[in-house]
């Protein structure tokens, strides 16, 4: 059976990934400036097969609004195309018979809202990620103490749980007041 410093620390574990998790998908929520990221969900017809549109190409700001995609075969300069057409991001890429160059409109006031929404969202999917594994490493810790851990150790263990898991959420908290800041500015 775990002891309690393995609950703590698979605990912590769980709760380290619910935030890297956030991290990379915040980083796909636009925030007005173009980025590659923003092009990773993008799937690409390969001679029948589909690949992410990084494996066909590289992808590299210009500028702030500006995303330059160069195609490693010039015959892939269609599909990718028609790739970042089918993905509904709201973007429009224009093939100049070398490279495709995006330009990433600005944000509406609306859809800066939409977007803000967007990320609140998924900072309480952080957060559920964090409880569950909170609630998990309690039922371990009782676990434990039917299985002899002492009453005050068991205490201290959810102690020590509760404080991880407010650590973890302020973070959250961070991470999307940042995102909000980020995508409200003009």
């Amino acid at each position: 059976m775990a002891d309690v410093k393995e609950v703590l620390d698979n605990c912590k574990g769980q709760m380290e990934k619910a935030i890297s998790h956030l991290e990379a998908e915040l980083q796909k929520v636009r925030a007005g400036k173009a980025s590659p990221v923003m092009l990773e969900s993008v799937m690409v017809d390969y001679y029948g097969s589909k690949v992410p549109i990084s494996n066909t190409a590289s992808v590299n700001t210009q500028d702030a609004r500006t995303l330059i995609i160069q195609p490693w075969e010039k015959s892939m300069l269609t599909p990718i195309e028609k790739a970042i057409q089918m993905a509904n991001l709201g973007l429009n890429p224009q093939n100049d018979g070398v490279i495709i160059r995006i330009m990433v409109p600005p944000l509406t006031e609306e859809r800066r809202r939409e977007l803000t929404k967007a990320a609140k969202n998924l900072g309480e999917e952080a957060k559920v990620g964090v409880r569950s594994a909170r609630k998990e490493a309690m039922e371990q810790v009782k676990k434990l103490q039917k299985d002899g851990l002492a009453e005050d150790e068991a205490k201290d263990a959810e102690t020590k749980i509760q404080a991880q898991t407010d650590a973890h959420v302020q973070k959250i908290d961070k991470h999307i007041e940042q995102k909000e800041k980020e995508i409200m500015t003009v």
